[in-house]
């Protein structure tokens, strides 16, 4: 597919909309800008029937075609989400409008959608078709959501960087950062950050073992939901470990990721919080390794948040490495072998694991499936590998508890309603097969994997653009277990201090 490099905006902002769904015969001539929609003015607009979800779908459409060297997309599925969009327009003014009512959006090519092939970004899976959407799909498209297509990813989730050999558009493989494109991702939700940084749409799904919704948005300035473990069904969703393992919303603005987790989890709308009632800790071990540009933006959060009435208190978190290190890999890689043979047993493929394993594109992946989920093992002294069921039922049984009981403590003691750190140490790297390593992997998810090992919520907010790289960086906040709603609640607000970043420059 050839690169086009010349902007939509042109394109665009002179779209004329289809009399058909509008409710005067005169010519509607009112556009939108995808470089600042959001989704909830999206659905407003469509519902108020000044832009139709035939228009929107069409022009997100042409964007994604127009951005092939992102590698954001597995399946884009044209005919699909024209055809759902004008189903929308047509009965559009019958019905109440539903919150989702005619927005494009997409999902992780993990969760199932009915009639488009679900990958898991691996080979072997791409000729997998399921015939029903995943629980947590089809509760969005309840809500009138179109899915125009599948996001590529880390390939089946076991990454970072987004660097997948097996699916590309572009030129060179890898999902590319949306600010540039020569730069990764992130991951494993990487497809669906990428397209929202882009501006193709305004909000997707993703999903998240260790940072895989929160490290993606934060490198392509979008905001996102790790939402408390067990909050989202996870039916339908290609498993790394149902102990760690959640869907998660991500979107243009923490506005809409709140709208999502509504449509997903139920509940009342939730109103921004005062800041002023708002008490935030800060853990000195979670701004180890930051480069300079993470440095400075999350420094200058800080002070912007003080300066609006947050109470920022610094907060010890003893053993929380210690303790993490004993969860992380231990209880991933062990679970990830019996989770994944159940799930290939639920597409009904045929495919063993062992299958499966054969046909990985990408060397990190194979190396961790062959070398260590496969056989059971886990990463031992001096280059070795050891039997795993010895750490993995110790981190069941005394560390996970014990990492749970620290975060809680953290919170009680310190009457915190978050603890907030820069969500990933650096900026987007270069993208290319180093970007996958080891070394890589454990710095991208030093901030998110303690939270998610301990199960509890985490939201991912845009601050800034690096001084000098003029990339995004994100600020994260873990909240205590099941404060979901309080947490996005404390994000809306605090999004109105930071401001939506620029879109990237065309």
């Amino acid at each position: 597919m050839e690169r086009r490099t010349v902007s939509l905006n042109s394109t665009i902002a002179s779209l004329i909309l289809s009399t058909a769904a509008l409710p005067t015969t005169a010519v509607a001539q009112q556009a939108f800008d995808l470089d600042q929609l959001t989704m909830t003015q999206a659905a407003a607009d469509i519902c108020a029937g000044k832009v139709t979800s035939k228009a929107l779908t069409s022009a997100t459409l042409a964007r994604a075609k127009a951005n092939p060297n992102l590698n954001a997309f597995i399946t884009l599925d044209e005919a699909g989400a024209m055809k759902a969009a004008g189903a929308f327009d047509a009965r559009r003014r019958k019905r109440p409008c539903p919150p989702l009512g005619g927005v494009p959006v997409v999902i992780k090519d993990n969760i199932e959608v009915a009639g488009l092939p679900s990958s898991a970004g691996t080979p072997a899976l791409k000729s997998f078709v399921p015939n029903k959407d995943a629980p947590v799909a089809a509760r969005l498209r309840a809500a009138g959501a179109i899915i125009i297509g599948k996001t590529n990813m880390h390939e089946l989730a076991f990454g970072i960087s987004g660097y997948n050999a097996g699916f590309k558009t572009g030129a060179e493989p890898g999902v590319r950062n949306a600010y540039d494109n020569s730069k990764i991702a992130g991951g494993s939700s990487s497809g669906t950050a990428a397209a929202i940084g882009a501006r193709i749409v305004t909000a997707g799904l993703g999903t998240d073992t260790g940072g895989s919704v929160r490290i993606p948005c934060a490198l392509n300035g979008c905001a996102s939901l790790r939402p408390t473990v067990g909050r989202y069904p996870q039916g339908g969703i290609a498993p790394i470990s149902h102990t760690r393992d959640t869907a998660g919303p991500m979107a243009a603005t923490m506005t809409d990721v709140a709208a999502l987790d509504r449509v997903i989890a139920g509940g009342n709308t939730i109103a921004p919080a005062d800041l002023k009632q708002v008490r935030v800790g800060v853990v000195k071990v979670m701004q180890a390794n930051l480069d300079d540009d993470t440095d400075a933006a999350f420094k200058g959060a800080i002070d912007k948040l003080k300066s609006q009435g947050v109470t920022v208190v610094d907060v010890e978190m003893p053993q929380l490495a210690e303790l993490n290190g004993k969860v992380s890999f231990p209880v991933a890689i062990y679970e990830a072998n019996a989770d994944m043979v159940a799930y290939l047993k639920h597409t009904g493929t045929g495919f063993t694991i062992e299958a499966l394993a054969k046909e990985i594109a990408s060397p990190d992946v194979k190396g961790t499936y062959d070398g260590l989920v496969i056989p059971h093992k886990l990463p031992g002294p001096d280059n070795t590998v050891v039997d795993g069921k010895p750490a993995y039922d110790a981190a069941i049984k005394t560390a996970r508890p014990a990492l749970q009981a620290l975060y809680r403590d953290t919170f009680a003691k310190n009457k915190l309603d978050a603890i907030a750190f820069p969500t990933t140490p650096k900026v987007a790297i270069d993208s290319n097969p180093d970007s996958s390593s080891l070394p890589n992997f454990l710095l991208f998810i030093q901030n998110t994997d303690p939270g998610s090992n301990a199960g509890v919520p985490g939201i991912q907010i845009p601050i800034a653009l690096g001084a000098s790289s003029k990339l995004p960086v994100g600020l994260e906040l873990d909240g205590p277990a099941a404060s979901d709603r309080r947490l996005l609640a404390v994000g809306m607000a605090m999004e109105k201090v930071f401001g939506r970043l620029p879109p990237p420059t065309r």
